[in-house]
């Protein structure tokens, strides 16, 4: 199989597709031929070295895979051919820029047929953040008043629609050129940071879902209502924001997300009743990885970027990607 690797930190042009042995699954995974890898800014932070999760190089980085169960599952959960989809293992690296990946059964669920493999690899880190944000730890149900910031981002599109769907009046942060993709994911009203402070221009939030950190996050406090809830994707640790939170008389969480089958599954009933879709801004092939790791240094992405695979393409060991 190939997978993406690089053996030093730096930017796009480390990334290299190599030839390596296909994974052997454990008792309880299953091998995934891979279709579609969903890129997230993480991967771009992770191989550009800004923090070591995943140790140093050499490595395989990714996690969101959609594609097809291969032969022999070492688990009763799947059978070969099923189709799936998930983040496998995060964030303990589950190599997933590759054509074939090992994944636990359990951080796995099957694609809808309303959902190509594209849509669905965009789907799981983006999709469980929002979810675990609002519905896990955040609680938004039928009349809050929920404040999404990037509303036009990966997390943000996404959060729109699952506070949508529990009956909330959502308000979303974006710049001017997201407006109205951000109001056809279902936003009630959207702020154009560019323009608008919205400190003045919002007030008795119920739960504010931040993606964005730096001043923002903090001064989300002061537009929420007396008890109301900040739940932040990038400052989680936070120990002062948390302490000002608290002082406000607000209650604060912070995001870690994990692998979650019944999250998952909770995204795969909204896509199957119509009240979800995932956005993805451009697809590239495999062997354009560069490129598309190029995009996601830019930042100011509309929804997600994805990886296609075509297993049937030659292979050349090694190749840089360009």
């Amino acid at each position: 199989m190939r997978v993406i690797t690089q053996e030093t930190l730096g930017g796009p042009d480390v990334l290299t597709v190599v030839d390596a042995p296909e994974p052997q699954p454990l008792p309880t995974e299953v091998l995934v031929r891979v279709k579609a890898i969903g890129l997230n800014p993480l991967e771009a932070r992770l191989r550009a070295g800004e923090f070591p999760l995943i140790g140093r190089p050499p490595f395989v980085l990714g996690w969101d895979i959609s594609g097809v169960v291969g032969e022999s599952p070492q688990t009763w959960r799947f059978r070969p051919g099923d189709e799936v989809f998930g983040m496998p293992l995060f964030p303990r690296a589950a190599s997933a820029y590759a054509e074939v990946v090992s994944a636990p059964a359990l951080h796995l669920v099957r694609k809808p047929a309303s959902l190509s493999h594209v849509e669905a690899a965009a789907l799981p880190l983006v999709g469980l953040t929002a979810w675990q944000g609002l519905v896990d730890l955040g609680g938004v149900t039928e009349g809050d008043r929920v404040l999404v910031h990037g509303g036009g981002g990966g997390v943000g599109h996404v959060a729109i629609q699952i506070a949508k769907a529990f009956g909330a009046y959502v308000i979303a942060t974006a710049g001017g050129s997201k407006r109205k993709l951000v109001e056809g994911f279902g936003a009630d009203e959207v702020i154009d940071y560019t323009a608008v402070d919205f400190t003045e221009a919002v007030r008795d939030i119920d739960v504010v879902l931040d993606t964005i950190g730096g001043d923002t996050v903090e001064r989300s406090i002061g537009v929420l209502r007396p008890g109301g809830h900040l739940v932040t994707a990038v400052a989680e640790e936070d120990s002062e924001l948390i302490a000002k939170c608290e002082a406000a008389g607000m209650r604060f969480s912070g995001i870690a997300v994990d692998p979650d089958p019944v999250g998952l599954r909770g995204l795969v009933d909204l896509v199957e009743q119509g009240r979800l879709r995932v956005h993805v801004q451009e697809t590239f092939p495999f062997e354009r990885v560069a490129d598309a790791h190029r995009l996601l240094d830019g930042g100011h992405l509309q929804g997600k970027l994805v990886l296609t695979v075509d297993s049937s393409s030659p292979r050349e060991c090694p190749t840089t990607s360009r």
